[in-house]
């Protein structure tokens, strides 16, 4: 694979209360990954990407939920996250907390 497939795997970082509080107390970090992504891609990704080894990798589906505006009806699209585990004194830059 090449540099721009790793970054078509990793879509971008999801932040949301329950992926900060498994960032800051099991150092675990939560994605947006490509729907055709597979465990061992995400972990190659991660590393090629961060340089930072993956100790675990769960995938987890979420799916579209239906969503109304008045009358119109619609559904939220699904996608597919997974939670990194980083080992110990592991870290990624980008979700550093500024202080």
């Amino acid at each position: 694979m090449n540099a721009s497939s790793h970054f078509d795997i990793i879509r971008s970082p999801l932040l949301t209360e329950k992926a900060t509080d498994l960032r800051d107390h099991r150092n675990q970090l939560v994605f947006k990954v490509d729907s055709r992504a597979n465990k061992r891609q995400v972990a190659e990704a991660i590393y090629k990407i961060f340089n930072v080894k993956a100790a675990s990798v769960r995938i987890v589906n979420t799916p579209s939920k239906p969503k109304r505006l008045g009358k119109y009806e619609g559904r939220k699209p699904g996608y597919k996250k997974a939670i990194v585990s980083l080992k110990e004194g592991d870290t990624i830059e980008i979700f550093e907390r500024i202080e």
